[in-house]
């Protein structure tokens, strides 16, 4: 797991393209991150499925309860199976992007 800080968002790179232990390290240091927008850069996975994807959304939801973006960034899976609840992206560009909206989307009130 690589982290990198950029502003008001923090981008933690899989460099191990295991999922399961990926989500697992990165609930246990949400208090570490809670004060951040998120990007979890899993790009490099190809083997990453919808139910691997899936199992992010309780990570997810707790992003969203602190008023925090919470992005995933894969190309390897169907857009159309991802759950409403969570932000898929296929770029880091993109993910920015999705962030700069909802801090926008946040400061207006929505």
């Amino acid at each position: 797991m690589k982290v990198e800080h950029k502003g008001h968002t923090t981008i933690i790179r899989d460099t191990e393209s295991d999922s399961g232990v990926f989500l697992e390290k990165v609930t246990n240091q949400f208090a570490t991150f809670k004060e951040t927008n998120v990007i979890l850069d899993m790009s490099h996975d190809a083997s990453l499925d919808i139910k691997a994807v899936k199992s992010f959304q309780d990570l997810a939801k707790k992003f969203k309860k602190e008023k925090k973006s919470f992005v995933l960034v894969t190309s390897a899976i169907d857009f159309n199976d991802v759950p409403s609840s969570l932000h898929v992206v296929p770029t880091l560009l993109e993910a920015h992007d999705l962030i700069e909206m909802e801090e926008i989307e946040r400061d207006l009130g929505f």
